[in-house]
């Protein structure tokens, strides 16, 4: 989704019930929106944005990139040289609202 690839229909996108119970929140559409933004305003792709956000925050020690298309690995790269400003992080981080926890038990 942070990718900029929400709206794209795939098979698993209209099958996956799992996935549609993790992300259709309205804020996760926030979220989403607000990376979208940032990384219009710097001519960045989304992926990159997304990413470089997880590179910068502490004690995260890499962020788990599935790249299925040549692009993704090259935005992945990329990602490592984009540098978010303070305003720019807080500007994301505002509008996100955590999950609770799912999953197998």
């Amino acid at each position: 989704m942070l990718a900029g690839t929400r709206k794209a229909m795939t098979v698993r996108s209209q099958e996956d019930d799992y996935t549609k119970k993790l992300y259709t929140l309205e804020a996760d559409n926030r979220v989403v929106d607000c990376v979208e933004r940032v990384a219009k305003s710097r001519g960045t792709p989304p992926a990159q944005v997304a990413l470089a956000w997880l590179l910068q925050r502490p004690g995260l020690i890499s962020p788990i990139v599935g790249a299925s298309k040549p692009h993704h690995l090259q935005d992945a790269v990329a990602a490592l040289a984009v540098k978010l400003s303070e305003q720019e992080i807080l500007q994301m981080e505002s509008v996100y609202v955590p999950h609770p926890v799912l999953g197998h038990h």
